[in-house]
This record gives structure tokens, C-alpha cells and sequence, in this order.
């Protein structure tokens, strides 16, 4: 939802104000918020904040938006002083404004999600800790010993929306107990706590021993919340998963910035799953001399040149097609800062088959990292799946629009760099990336297989994240599977995917679990994707026979992170 006609118009050069009255208010917001939320200095890489927690209370999340609240005031009352501080104004507001509309509808407080939930978030702010000194494991054990704390506010919130009937589905409540008791050894041999200390240096015998202790306590404090959680809050919850059209649509417009037609992108996503298993079938056609996509699966699997034994060597595989991407890209396609040309890829300390990207610290003295969470018992891989992989979250996907937002302070305020995140404007781009990799001619078939792949599995996302949160018809596809007129399920869900995708069945039931738990996010990564194209096709015919394809790439992401439709709406205006 663009913004624009609350903001004003910009000031013409002669009534300009001296001052960047936006830059100041954004820039001062990001100060306040390193001060009142500790874990948010981590993620940047302040330092001097590592040992503490902030407070996530029923009260400590009223004062969050309190907050807010009062910087939404101060940037509506705040001249913009050109088009390029109009458009964080917009960008900010559109942002800042949903964050407020989530919390007065009670999703913020009261969410539990196996992916997106605050005992997700507390767990993996331990994975950004400096552990380059004494200092920082002396901060680790602080933050082992007191990790009860934020824990037993978490409890305290869930408890008091539970009491005004706002719970989350007891699918994402047993799950969250199932994903806390593998990260404290207690199911599996998975023990996060115990592989963090093990990173901590051992000839000081008596941090070693803090640290141990310390770990017992946090092992404790997780395990005491998921019994909470199963005792307490999960004999209360709803069984229903689906979370309705009017939350939905909320959902949906936080995670894209944009309002888009819900039955309609529905619609789309079986035109483009269709249009995606044609090109496959032509590609499997070349490879395997039949129209049969997983043939063709089986056949790039069991080709030894795509294949890599054990986790740090397929992490050397990773590091050099990423280092490689820059190399080949930077000059020629993208202007790519010599300080973000550093990217680090990295074994996860968790096991859930997840693959993320983390933001550089604000002085890049920790590099944007690509982070690869290696399931339990596999030792090998197939890399023609996993080069899209990488430039999605590598270059020029991720790292290079994360890092470049950091990296442009003389276009970007603060928040605009460090603080800003659009699933839509992000998962898109990154989608858009992989994309363009085939179209620059970097893919050949097998890879380009495993984009498509990839894409496929994007796609059913839209299909069944809205099928199944808004309990829409299913159309007349897999007649044997589906009966005509049957609404879309989990387990219909499950299905379709195990149709349709090239996943093992562990990783589409955590998938599935991630879409009933976390709505609207899952689609944002295809839907995003379609609204960059399309953003990228007004800009050819604004232009004409003068598009430029790299000057459409700086011109948009030099506008900064922002929401879908301010994206759009400040692309016109270029």
C-alpha cells in the first residue's frame, strides 16, 4: 500500500528545509532502538550490548509500540527534503504503520510459530554473538545464565492474550516443543548449547566451566518453556490452522508491502506451476530422452560430477561458486563495493535443513554469511539444486541488496540500511536473482533444472498457503487425489507437495508446519518475484528503445529496502 498521497508533496529547491528532518528522525530511531533492545545491537554488531536481553512482556511490547507510535508522529510532522528522503519517509511510515496495525491485532503477542516465533528469535541471536575474545564468551555465558528471562516474559505474553482468546494453532505449539527439545539434546543427538561451548577456547579451564554451567541453566530455561508450552497453552489452542481471509490479508500486505488479490495470485500460481513444469519437461526431454521431470532428478543425483562428500566440502563448494558470482558479476552487471565483494559461507550450529542469510555488521567486520543448517545424517550433496541456492542468498541475490543497503550511506539513512527488511521486496529480489542468473547465461541445463526446481517449490507455496489459510476449492487437478469441489487441508497440502516437489518428506512437513504458522510469508518469495518483473517491465516502457537493464538494477536498489507498492510508486518517479 503506497503511502504517497499521506506524505506531501516534496518541497521545490527554494523551500527546501536545511535540514534532513527524515534522515534525522530515522537515523535517531535506529540509536533508540540499540539502546532499548539489546539483541537488536548484536544484529548489527554493536558492541557492549551482548550480555543483555530486552524486555518481552505484555508491558516491554506495549513500550515497543509506544515507541513507534511516536516516531510515526515525528516523520508525518517531518518535511521530506528531496525525492530521495521522500521515499524513506514513504518507505518508513508504510513500515513502521504495519508494525502497529500486527500488534493491535494481537499477531505480534500472541504469535507461536515453529519458524517465526520469539522462541525462534531468542535461540538464534546466539548464532550472531562475537566469540573472538574473552570478552564475547564471557558475554555468551551471561546471556546462557539469563536467557530465562526473556523466556518467562515470552510466557507471561502468551499467557495474557491466551486469557482474551488470542492463540496461536496447536500444530505450531507442538511443533515449537519438538524444534526446543531437539536444540536441547533431549530428542536426538542434536544439542545446540553443547556445540556452542565447544567453539569456546580451551585452554582457560574456568570459562570453560562457566560456560558448561552456563549452558545447563539455558538448557533448562528452553526445556521449562516447552513444558509450559505443552502443559499450558497447547491444551488451550485452537485446532483449526487456517487463519481466515481478513487476518490473512493483513499477513500478507506486512510481508509484501503491497495489496494484492488474493483468489487471483491464487489462480496465477497454478498458470505458473504449469508454465515452470513445461520448461522442466523440455529440459528432461535433453537429459534423460523422456518428458519425465524426477527421471531426470534421479539422473542429475546420480551424475558423480554433481555430487560432494561431507558438510565442509561442500561448504568449500559453496564459499567458491559465491566468491566466483562476484567476480564474474561485479563490473560487468553490478557495481559491487569492494567491501561487500566479502561474503562467508557457513555450516549453521542447527540442524533443521534450513538455508538463510545474515546481515554484515554495520563496519563489516563480520561479513553478510550464508548459513546452510545440514539435516541430521546427511553427508551428501547435489550441487546442481544448490547453484541457485547460492546466488539467491549470495550475489546477486541477498548479499548483494543487504550488503549494498549497508554499504550506501550517502543514499540510505540508518534505518534504511540496517534496520529495514521487506519479505516481499527481499525474497523477491532474490528470486528475481536466480532468475536472472539463467538469463545472463550462467545456469547450464542441469542447474537450470535445479532453478526451476527451486522455482516450482515457490510457487506451490502460493498455491497452498492460500488454499489452505483462506480453505479455498481446489481446482480440477490430480483428479485421482483430489475429489472435485475439496478444499484445500494440511494434509491436501501435504499432498500436492509431495506431488509436486523434489523435497524429502521431513522438510515438507517442517515446510508445511511454516506456512499454517507464519501466513502470508511463504508466498511473498514467487509473489515478490512477480511484482519485481513487472515493476522491471513499466520501467521498459516508460523508457523504451533507452532501457538499461544494470541502470534499472542500481536505480531500483538504490532506492533502499521498502515495500512493494512504494517501490513501484518510487520507480515512477525515476
Amino acid at each position: 500500500m503506497s503511502l504517497r498521497s499521506g506524505v506531501g508533496p516534496v518541497p521545490d529547491e527554494q523551500s527546501r528545509p536545511s535540514i534532513r528532518e527524515v534522515d534525522v528522525i530515522a537515523d535517531r530511531y535506529v540509536d533508540e532502538c540499540v539502546t532499548r533492545y539489546p539483541e537488536i545491537a548484536t544484529f548489527l554488531g554493536i558492541p557492549d550490548h551482548d550480555d543483555t536481553w530486552g524486555d518481552y512482556s505484555p508491558g516491554g511490547l506495549a513500550d515497543r509500540v509506544a515507541h513507534i507510535r511516536s516516531t510515526i508522529a515525528a516523520l508525518h510532522a517531518a518535511p521530506p527534503c528531496d525525492e530521495r528522503e521522500n521515499t524513506a519517509k514513504e518507505a518508513m511510515l508504510e513500515r513502521l504503520g504495519l508494525e502497529v496495525e500486527l500488534y493491535d491485532a494481537h499477531i505480534t503477542a500472541s504469535r507461536v510459530s515453529v519458524i517465526g516465533g520469539q522462541a525462534q528469535e531468542i535461540r538464534s541471536i546466539f548464532d550472531l554473538m562475537p566469540t573472538d575474545s574473552e570478552d564475547a564468551w564471557h558475554n555468551i555465558a551471561a546471556r546462557l545464565r539469563s536467557v530465562h528471562q526473556p523466556l518467562d516474559q515470552v510466557r507471561e505474553t502468551l499467557s495474557a492474550e491466551a486469557r482474551e482468546g488470542n492463540i496461536s494453532a496447536v500444530r505450531q505449539i507442538n511443533a515449537t516443543i519438538e524444534q526446543i527439545r531437539s536444540w536441547t539434546g533431549e530428542t536426538g543427538d542434536d544439542d545446540f548449547f553443547a556445540g556452542l561451548i565447544a567453539r569456546a577456547p580451551e585452554h582457560d579451564a574456568q570459562l570453560l566451566s562457566d560456560l558448561s554451567g552456563a549452558a545447563d541453566e539455558a538448557r533448562q530455561a528452553f526445556s521449562a518453556f516447552a513444558d509450559w508450552l505443552g502443559t499450558s497453552l497447547a491444551p488451550l489452542a485452537p485446532s483449526l490452522d487456517a487463519v481466515g481471509e481478513e487476518r490473512y490479508a493483513l499477513d500478507s500486505r506486512y510481508f509484501l508491502g503491497a495489496v494484492i488479490d488474493l483468489e487471483e495470485a491464487y489462480q496465477w500460481g497454478f498458470e505458473e506451476l504449469h508454465r515452470i513444469q513445461e520448461a522442466q519437461r523440455a529440459i528432461a526431454r535433453d537429459l534423460v530422452a523422456e518428458p519425465d521431470i524426477k527421471a531426470a532428478y534421479a539422473a542429475l543425483d546420480a551424475d558423480p560430477a554433481r555430487r560432494i562428500e561431507g558438510a565442509e566440502a561442500f561448504r568449500t563448494w559453496m564459499q567458491n561458486l559465491a566468491d566466483e558470482a562476484v567476480a564474474n558479476l561485479a563490473g560487468k552487471h553490478f557495481d559491487i563495493p569492494d567491501p561487500i565483494k566479502r561474503i562467508e559461507c557457513c555450516i549453521a550450529p542447527t540442524h533443521d535443513g534450513s538455508i538463510y542469510y545474515t546481515d554484515p555488521a554495520e563496519d563489516f567486520s563480520r561479513p553478510g554469511q550464508m548459513w546452510w543448517a545440514v539435516p541430521e545424517g546427511i553427508d551428501t550433496f547435489s550441487t546442481w539444486k544448490e547453484v541457485t541456492t547460492v546466488y539467491h542468498e549470495g550475489v546477486p541475490g541477498h548479499h548483494l541488496q543487504v550488503a549494498q543497503n549497508a554499504y550506501r550511506s550517502e543514499l540510505l539513512n540508518r534505518w534504511q540500511r540496517k534496520l529495514f527488511f521487506c519479505s516481499g521486496h527481499g525474497e523477491g529480489w532474490a528470486l528475481y536473482a536466480e532468475r536472472l542468473m539463467d538469463d545472463l547465461g550462467y545456469l547450464e541445463p542441469g542447474d537450470r533444472m535445479g532453478m526451476l526446481d527451486a522455482q516450482a517449490f515457490r510457487t506451490i507455496r502460493v498455491i497452498i498457503d492460500i488454499g489452505m489459510h483462506l480453505q479455498l476449492q481446489i481446482p480440477k487437478i490430480n483428479a485421482w487425489r483430489f475429489r472435485p469441489g475439496e478444499r484445500w487441508t494440511p494434509a491436501a497440502g501435504f499432498e500436492f507437495m509431495k506431488d509436486n516437489c523434489s523435497a524429502d518428506e521431513p522438510t515438507l512437513r517442517f515446510e508445511l508446519n511454516r506456512y499454517l504458522g507464519w501466513p502470508g510469508q511463504a508466498p511473498s518469495y514467487k509473489v515478490g518475484e512477480r511484482i519485481w518483473l513487472e515493476a522491471r517491465e513499466d520501467a521498459r516502457r516508460r523508457s523504451g528503445a533507452d532501457f538499461d537493464l544494470s541502470k534499472f538494477h542500481s536505480d531500483a536498489l538504490n532506492l533502499g529496502p521498502m515495500g512493494l507498492d512504494p517501490l513501484r510508486a518510487a520507480l515512477a518517479r525515476i
